[in-house]
């Protein structure tokens, strides 16, 4: 198996003369990071998603023992799904602030906007659950 390839060298950003002496100080250019709040937020609305599917799941059963597990689940999937938003809501606001050239850039807007829409439609199923197991329960 051959070694994987090394990085490229990558050239200084700008190299700035230290006055009076021979040296230089060397600002070198800061490779962009994937947003932490980004994936987070996608892993959470995911999360929160199945979540959802379970609470569904649950209140289809029906009776009054599928209610009451329905509605404990449906807690969690709501708490998920609300952590998922509140990240991803961040993380693009992390990703879009501006950076001065030798700070950190962060990418993975696409991860966040995954992880709001994921979150928000596992909040929403959850109590959809919720509501039919109820519905079914009452019946």
């Amino acid at each position: 198996m051959p070694p994987p390839p090394r990085e490229a060298v990558r050239p200084p950003k700008r190299v700035d003369p230290v006055g009076g002496t021979p040296f230089g100080v060397v600002q070198l250019d800061v490779p962009p990071v994937t947003s932490g709040l980004a994936v987070g937020s996608l892993v959470a609305g995911i999360a929160s998603t199945l979540v959802a599917m379970l609470v569904i799941c649950l209140g289809a059963v029906s009776g009054m023992g599928g209610a009451w597990a329905a509605g404990a689940f449906t807690l969690l999937g709501v708490l998920a799904g609300t952590g998922a938003v509140v990240a991803g809501l961040l993380g693009l606001r992390q990703i879009r602030r501006p950076a001065a050239p030798p700070a950190v850039r962060f990418t993975g807007r696409g991860l966040a906007v995954a992880g709001v829409s994921c979150g928000g439609a596992g909040l929403l199923l959850s109590l959809l659950g919720l509501g039919l197991a109820l519905l079914l329960a009452l019946r």
